[in-house]
């Protein structure tokens, strides 16, 4: 057990940054926890951890190690939870980032329907519209919309989505339908804004087109609103614009023809020995994503037309 010790006084030191918080925690003296790390750096060969009077930092091996540590630790603790019930109940945390509009609109109710049936799991979940094809290492998966970049990730494909035009009432009564998908060039548009600047271009269909006239926002909420208030025509997810398509606020614009597929993926970095809970959460994620996303797509495009 003394390389589990080690392990978890790795992480305690790294989540406290402070080797004597740690060690105080495990019951060792500074000296004591001092040693631990060294014995370990020394079979690793790196230095896990910058060490100064002031501060604790994990160095780059340090941040790859401890992740794997955590795991490590978490995978024994679930399987002891396993033998002393009797079951394959899985338990731990489970960490899962998302696109804004995937989170709100599907992944909180598979989310919520993966809690019941896991009681013992507790899910933290980050939203954001900016998020990079990155995955921290303190997140277990990570769900990406589009194509991805080479990455020594785990990319799993789920399932496959489609981006649409929409529009208010209002907006095509007063700039009329566009015809052709080079009108949008010069029509009032709305614009999600990421990191990587505005997404102006839009595929639609075979043909790409880069939008001139339009609203810019960081939020794909309020890129919604202010299509269902009428400022222009918005390129987004079908899954973001689906409820406001059926209760008549929006329109889908010459849907499926100037529609867009883009693959949906979960990430994960290739441990060998995956918690369960992040094994059976991505296995549920495939099979929901897949139960849910074609019969939204034929009911919303048969509707529009």
């Amino acid at each position: 057990m003394n390389r589990f010790s080690d392990m978890q006084l790795l992480v305690d030191a790294a989540d406290l940054s402070s080797l004597s918080a740690a060690g105080r925690r495990a019951g060792l003296s500074p000296a004591a926890a001092s040693a631990c790390v060294q014995r370990v750096e020394a079979m690793l060969g790196a230095r896990l951890f910058e060490r100064t009077t002031r501060q604790l930092r994990l160095t780059d091996e340090g941040r790859i190690y401890i992740a794997s540590c955590r795991v490590a630790i978490e995978t024994m603790r679930e399987a002891e939870r396993a033998v002393r019930s009797g079951t394959d109940a899985v338990s731990g945390t489970l960490r899962v980032s998302s696109p804004s509009d995937l989170g709100r609109n599907l992944l909180v109710d598979i989310l919520d329907q993966f809690m019941t049936l896991h009681p013992d799991v507790r899910v933290v979940l980050t939203l954001s519209d900016s998020l990079s094809r990155f995955v921290p290492d303190d997140i277990d998966v990570a769900i990406r919309v589009g194509k991805l970049q080479d990455s020594e990730l785990v990319a799993r494909h789920l399932a496959d989505s489609w981006r649409v035009v929409s529009a208010s009432p209002a907006c095509i009564e007063a700039h009329g339908m566009p015809e052709h998908p080079e009108d949008l060039a010069e029509l009032p548009t709305l614009v999600l804004t990421t990191n990587a600047g505005p997404r102006n271009e839009w595929r639609l269909g075979d043909t790409v087109v880069r939008v001139r006239r339009y609203h810019e926002s960081t939020d794909s909420e309020v890129i919604r609103r202010w299509a269902v208030l009428g400022r222009g025509f918005a390129y987004r997810q079908l899954w973001a614009v689906a409820t406001d398509v059926r209760e008549g606020r929006l329109k889908l614009i010459n849907a499926p023809a100037w529609s867009a597929p883009a693959p949906i993926h979960a990430m994960y970095h290739p441990n060998a020995f995956q918690p369960p809970r992040v094994r059976r959460f991505v296995d549920f994620l495939h099979a929901e994503m897949q139960r849910r996303l074609p019969t939204d797509e034929a009911v919303e495009f048969a509707s529009s037309r």
